[in-house]
C-alpha cells in the first residue's frame, strides 16, 4: 500500500515538475526572442526555438515517467524493462540536478529533488517478483511406465 501511494505521489509531483519546467522554458524562450539576446554569436531565433523544443521534450519525458508510475500503481505490478530504464534515468537525473541546485537555487530545491529521487527509487524497488506457484514448477520426471515417480 505504501509503495502504491509513493508511486502515485511521485507521478503527481512529476506532472507538477513537468508543468513548472515548461513554464520556465517558455518564459526563457520568449525573453530571448523579445530581447534579441545572443550567446556566443548564436542566432536569437535558434535560442528561442530550442527553448520551446526543450520545453516539449521535458514535458514528454517527465509525463511518460508519471504515466508509467501511475499505471504500475494501478496494476500493482512491477515495471517492464523499458519502463525501468526510463525511471532509472529519471532518478539519476533528479540526483544530479539535486546536487547542482544546492549552489544555484538553494536548499528547498535540493530537498524537492531528493524527495523525487527517493520516490522514484522506492517505486523501482517496491515491487517484488511473485513467488513461483505450482503451475510454474517443472513437471515431475516420469518413470518407465509413464507415471510420475514418488519421492
Amino acid at each position: 500500500m505504501v509503495r502504491r501511494t509513493a508511486a502515485i505521489v511521485a507521478a503527481i509531483l512529476l506532472v507538477v515538475e513537468a508543468v513548472g519546467l515548461v513554464i520556465v522554458n517558455v518564459a526563457l524562450g520568449k525573453i530571448a526572442d523579445a530581447q534579441s539576446m545572443s550567446l556566443a554569436g548564436l542566432d536569437p531565433d535558434v535560442m528561442s526555438t530550442s527553448s520551446f523544443v526543450l520545453a516539449g521534450v521535458v514535458f514528454l519525458y517527465l509525463g511518460a515517467c508519471a504515466l508509467i508510475l501511475l499505471l504500475s500503481a494501478i496494476r500493482g505490478r512491477s515495471h517492464g524493462r523499458f519502463a525501468r530504464i526510463l525511471l532509472i534515468s529519471a532518478a539519476v537525473l533528479h540526483a544530479v540536478l539535486g546536487a547542482l541546485t544546492v549552489g544555484m537555487v538553494g536548499w528547498p530545491a535540493f530537498v524537492f529533488m531528493m524527495v523525487m529521487f527517493g520516490l522514484l527509487v522506492l517505486s523501482l524497488m517496491g515491487y517484488e517478483k511473485q513467488p513461483a506457484g505450482p503451475e510454474d514448477a517443472p513437471p515431475a520426471p516420469a518413470g518407465g511406465d509413464g507415471a510420475p515417480q514418488a519421492a
